[in-house]
């Protein structure tokens, strides 16, 4: 009989999930499609291919509302059992909230590290994918930034040609050994701007040890050389915005980051950004978890049916507050007052200690 109970609750709790999981996913494919046709109504494109990038965007957002996912699924489940009287049948069988929390508590903790292993680099691929296509019909794509072994390299069109920039890997805002290539609109070269280092933080470039070769033809030959200490260039990138175009960790898978995390770090990506994604991706399973606990909190402390429309309202504003939670330590983690790494554990540490009263409390019911 045991069994049997076992496998009824872990499949109508899988079910529940699953059925959770295709509203929201119906809802985010409603509003996204509307995002993509807005990009592309001034594009000459298939009308399916909004539908498809939309198609690929939504997987990986639901991955990122998981928690929250896993917490209305798990009120959902419970308040079924409960208003069933099926929460009483389990008791006569021997299975207290604390156990019914728990079985349902761990399955969640293994749903996320399977997301983790098997679904997040599938995710993490349509990603990669939807960013390139995105990028394809992108109207600024004649400005471009690539970070490689190589150094940094940025295109940048202006009104009397192009303008291609290179230099060393970022440390801090500080570029160093710095190439300024200056063309023509028939991409001749006019002047070429060396430095050994510069400031990027702002969008005016501090350049110092410069020299300047202006050239009178195509003839490399024929070119006036100048010394100047500082130079101040403008640019339409700053070290933020060249650091925020590399922050989409969508597109990076979690075994991605536990197998390439040095080759990562050698290929420009920020360790503290890094670390921070790392951190979240490991919190996930943790936060499944604690989310289930608090939802058996609010639907276990009593065996009376409810309103439900009490629990709905509750559960909002849980998730509303969690989320602001989360935000903020982010925030907190991404202005220094933290460690990323920290800002990625403080909500899973903090809702956690609450919940552990909760739940020794509803075992008593």
């Amino acid at each position: 009989m045991n069994k049997v109970l076992f496998q009824y609750l872990l499949s109508n709790y899988f079910k529940t999930i699953l059925k959770v999981i295709l509203i929201f996913y119906s809802f985010g494919i409603i509003l996204n499609l509307f995002e993509e046709i807005e990009f592309f109504k001034n594009i000459n494109s298939s009308l399916f291919l909004p539908l498809v990038l939309t198609s690929l965007f939504i997987p990986s957002l639901i991955i990122k509302l998981l928690p929250f996912i896993i917490f209305i699924s798990s009120m959902w489940f419970l308040l079924q059992l409960r208003n069933s009287k099926d929460l009483i049948t389990l008791k006569i069988f021997g299975y207290s909230n604390f156990k019914i929390f728990f079985m349902l508590g761990i399955s969640s903790f293994m749903l996320g590290w399977f997301i983790l292993f098997t679904v997040n680099p599938i995710t993490s691929t349509m990603m990669k994918y939807y960013e390139q296509t995105k990028s394809r019909y992108s109207l600024d794509i004649d400005h471009l930034v690539s970070i490689n072994k190589n150094g940094l390299w940025i295109k940048e069109n202006s009104d009397n040609g192009y303008r291609i920039i290179s230099a060393d890997k970022t440390r801090s805002n500080i570029l160093t050994n710095i190439s300024i290539f200056i063309l023509d609109k028939n991409y001749l070269l006019n002047k070429k701007i060396t430095a050994k280092f510069g400031d990027i933080a702002e969008n005016e470039w501090v350049l110092n040890d410069v020299i300047i070769e202006k050239f009178e033809s195509d003839l490399i030959d024929k070119r006036i050389k100048e010394s100047v200490s500082t130079l101040m260039i403008y640019s339409e990138y700053n070290f933020e915005k060249i650091n925020n175009l590399f922050k989409n960790f969508d597109t990076m898978s979690f075994l991605d980051l536990i197998l390439n995390y040095k080759n990562l770090q050698n290929e420009g990506y920020n360790k503290s950004y890094l670390d921070q994604n790392l951190n979240s991706m490991l919190s996930l399973p943790f936060f499944l978890f604690i989310m289930t606990a608090l939802s058996s909190i609010l639907t276990m402390g009593a065996l009376k049916q409810s309103n439900n429309f009490t629990f709905i309202v509750v559960g909002i504003i849980a998730c509303v507050a969690i989320y602001y939670f989360k935000d903020l330590s982010l925030a907190l983690g991404q202005t220094d007052r933290i460690s990323l790494s920290l800002s990625a554990w403080i909500p899973v540490v903090t809702i956690g200690l609450l919940s552990s009263i909760g739940i020794l409390q509803i075992n008593e019911k």
